[in-house]
């Protein structure tokens, strides 16, 4: 119960803190929503018509400042769902559903039970990542969600439907679109076969409804990125630019293959490492994009239940959970957070070469979340 009071407490300091800032409530949102009823409106081809995009956003919530429409596709479609509704009812239950979608994927893929699973998820959306994409209404708890869902689908070999469940990484595949490829490395060609024929479905939707006009649109739109996109990128943190991002980007993708190859046999230690190489490798990011990392966390804190692995995922819990309070969203020290996750990286692959990462270690007592389950109560894995 101390455990759960202090995620309650860290929770309520968050919710103050954004609270202080309410113009940006539902921000993503109000994107979101406007490039749904341009398309509804005036054709799905004009959502990257950012004049159409900015004035429809001026109409849902006109005190607001507008954001250029720079998602997939798939996120004004699934939007479309609520964009007729009042903007804040709209946004209200969008920010539900994304909340119950993560919510739902952590009690249901931890083997945790009864209130120790209560307790898990609870710190678990404790990060400042998690409560500032549902306060700015972003689409990556589901991505997120999607993530963690496909990785109890491998455990329990329902390949097929992991890779679809995985498809909702074309929402957001600056953040997670190394994790599917991580898949086929290891093996599990049943589920990457899935999440292909998913993939290239909405592919071919997005083609047919955008046209040659609306791809033309969204190829300028991406081209031209918010300046904030790199805050939380590994070329920010180290500065680097242009070739040198491509460069890197390539040495990590093609490392977290190779160590997904080496452990083929953990289909969950895979889908961690392609998650950090896809945070790591891109060139543009969000801060709410790091709900993803809070996705390999979780993974982790399960397949790695040693000594090192778990006192290293609590020290970035008690940094991510003590963030938005301490330092603020936009502080310098977001630009810290690549190098956590390459620190991560680095050992997973180093552990991965070493042998370290061959077998399952048992749970160390001194290390369990309260009273975790024994064997016999455990879900299938």
């Amino acid at each position: 119960m101390v455990v759960l009071g202090v995620a309650v407490f860290l929770l309520a300091g968050e919710i103050w803190y954004l609270w202080r800032v309410p113009e940006y409530v539902g921000y993503d949102f109000h994107t979101y929503a406007a490039a749904a009823r341009v398309g509804e409106q005036s054709g799905w081809a004009q959502i990257y018509d950012q004049g159409l995009v900015r004035a429809a956003e001026r109409q849902l919530v006109p005190y607001q400042p507008t954001l250029r429409f720079i998602s997939p596709p798939p996120v004004a479609w699934l939007a479309a769902g609520l964009a007729r509704l009042p903007f804040w009812l709209a946004y209200s239950i969008w920010a539900a559903l994304m909340f119950g979608a993560l919510a739902f994927a952590l009690a249901w893929s931890t083997s945790y039970r009864g209130l120790t699973r209560l307790v898990a998820v609870s710190v678990a959306i404790v990060p400042w990542w998690v409560l500032h994409a549902l306060y700015v209404g972003q689409v990556v708890p589901l991505v997120a969600a999607g993530v963690l869902i496909a990785w109890r689908l491998l455990r329990e070999d329902r390949d097929i439907a992991a890779g679809i469940v995985l498809s909702v990484v074309v929402l957001k595949p600056q953040a997670a679109a190394v994790a599917p490829l991580a898949l086929l490395a290891a093996g599990r060609y049943r589920a990457f076969t899935a999440w292909v024929a998913s993939a290239v479905t909405v592919a071919g939707t997005t083609l047919l409804t955008l046209g040659p006009q609306g791809l033309a649109e969204y190829r300028a739109s991406l081209s031209n990125l918010p300046a904030n996109s790199l805050e939380v990128t590994l070329g920010g943190a180290l500065g680097l630019s242009g070739a040198a991002v491509a460069f890197s980007g390539a040495l990590i993708v093609c490392a977290a293959l190779v160590t997904a190859r080496r452990v083929r046999s953990n289909a969950g230690i895979a889908i961690a490492v392609g998650v950090l190489a896809s945070l790591l490798a891109t060139p543009y990011l969000f801060e709410n994009d790091l709900c993803l990392l809070g996705a390999a966390g979780w993974i982790l804190w399960a397949e790695r239940p040693t000594h090192f692995w778990r006192a290293s995922l609590l020290a970035v819990w008690v940094l991510a959970a003590t963030h938005l309070i301490l330092t603020g969203v936009a502080a310098p020290t977001l630009r810290q957070w690549p190098l956590i996750e390459l620190a991560f990286f680095v050992a997973l692959v180093a552990a991965a070469w070493f042998g370290l990462l061959d077998r399952r270690p048992p749970i160390a007592p001194s290390t369990r979340l309260m009273s975790e389950p024994d064997q016999g109560s455990r879900a299938s894995a």
